[in-house]
């Protein structure tokens, strides 16, 4: 395990059903500290990277915190059953494998992160990755494709007519296109997002030639979104179950055996998703959580929304939660994140939707895309204002954080540039630490 920047450091290790490591556990109660940082990765291959992105995130806060000898602060990392594609460039940390370029078939580290990842899937995988590797002109092969694919995020079969309600996680209205629309279509749709994003390059013809009647070759670019899209769908299941079923009872018992900690959570894109789904999970009357802070979040901007200003009779899957924090919930999000202002929304839009609509539609962004919406009140800081006047003490705040999260490449863009001291001073300012 690479050396850590700080101490003291804690990991907390959670299965895929939420269930966490007792020992882990009990070692994060015994800390002598004033506050305690969590910190929950989002798309991530193995405990290493994930220690690896911790150390790099943590790293400015002693410094920051030098003026302030009183607070002895505290530090952990949420390492839970996730994945990311190793054609997804990260700022500051080098790629795991060398595979091929984005756009064209599975690599080996791919190929072994979803077989580990979805237990018991070997062969699936090894299909879904010949037919990116020859794709066949055909549209039984997209059809193929598709439901193999879906069978890694357990979708129930029969399309549109098959019973969806019952596995709802929280924070949708309907059938997803990620899970239910044509495969064909959606890898079309996925191949010109693709374009948008800049992966095309340009000594490839475009895609926006094709019509859906024809260019199955070329809706072959988009089949590879498809799969990753599916596959982070049931991360995004994944990630509200070990928050509401494993951090937050674990933070109701530490509320208990450490009255006097007070507790900082900061998730990373569907990281953010766990640590606000552990506001669920926590205990009545459990009130040590001073902070939240989410960087790029990659669920429902609406997820704390009373009313959805679509459909009045509903609220989001969180709303009201943000009380149970004992200060701020606090929301960065940056124009530069592509996976979450250009491919989310369209894995996210219902089944059905018009394809030309949804890039415009609001319905289907992400939070990490534009912050907290239809919530009151509500503040929204750029970085400077953030920094400079400081965050309110309590309520949803969304904060402008364009002007440091900007580099990344295709497709993700700056989806995963937030090892920055601003941002580390953001999570300080939220929680009041050393104030």
């Amino acid at each position: 395990m690479p050396q850590m920047s700080v101490h003291p450091y804690r990991d907390i290790t959670f299965d895929k059903d939420g269930d966490v490591d007792s020992a882990q556990r009990d070692r994060l109660a015994e800390m002598d500290v004033t506050d305690l940082v969590m910190f929950a990765h989002g798309w991530n291959n193995s405990p290493s990277i994930a220690n690896r992105l911790y150390s790099a995130f943590f790293a400015p806060f002693p410094e920051l915190l030098a003026a302030t000898p009183e607070v002895r602060l505290g530090y952990a990392g949420v390492v839970w059953p996730s994945m990311k594609f190793t054609d997804e460039p990260a700022p500051d940390f080098q790629p795991s494998a060398v595979g091929p370029l984005p756009g064209s078939g599975l690599d080996t580290a791919t190929r072994v992160a979803l077989v580990e990842l979805f237990p018991g899937h070997d062969r699936t995988v090894a299909r879904l990755a010949q037919l990116l590797d020859e794709q066949p002109e055909s549209e039984d092969a997209f059809a193929e494709f598709g439901a193999l694919a879906r069978q890694l995020a357990e979708a129930p079969p029969g399309g549109l007519e098959a019973s969806f309600s019952e596995d709802l996680p929280y924070d949708e209205q309907g059938p997803p296109a990620v899970l239910y629309e044509d495969a064909l279509t959606l890898c079309r749709r996925f191949a010109l997002a693709l374009e948008e994003t800049g992966e095309v390059t340009e000594k490839e013809p475009a895609l926006s030639s094709f019509s859906f009647g024809g260019g199955l070759k070329k809706a072959w670019k988009g089949a590879k979104e498809l799969l990753r899209q599916t596959t982070y769908y049931a991360m995004k299941r994944r990630a509200g179950t070990v928050g509401e079923l494993g951090l937050g009872p674990l933070l109701g018992q530490l509320a208990r055996s450490a009255p006097d900690v007070r507790v900082h959570l900061v998730g990373h894109s569907q990281g953010a998703r766990l640590v606000s789904f552990a506001l669920r999970g926590l205990p009545d009357g459990a009130r040590n959580v001073k902070s939240l802070t989410l960087l790029q979040g990659a669920f429902s901007h609406y997820v704390f929304a009373q009313s959805l200003p679509h459909a009045s009779h509903s609220g989001g899957a969180l709303r009201a939660m943000e009380h149970r924090v004992d200060g701020p919930v606090v929301a960065c999000y940056s124009r530069h994140d592509s996976a979450l202002g250009v491919i989310y929304p369209l894995a996210s839009s219902l089944a059905g939707d018009d394809a030309s609509a949804v890039g415009l539609d609001k319905r289907w962004w992400a939070m990490g895309h534009n912050g907290i919406q239809a919530v009151r009140p509500l503040a929204r800081l750029t970085l400077e204002e953030a920094l400079g006047q400081g965050i309110p003490g309590s309520g949803c705040v969304s904060v402008d954080t364009a002007s440091v999260v900007r580099r990344g490449g295709p497709p993700s863009g700056a989806h995963s540039d937030i090892c920055h001291e601003e941002l580390a001073r953001v999570v300080l300012a939220a929680g009041r630490i050393g104030r």
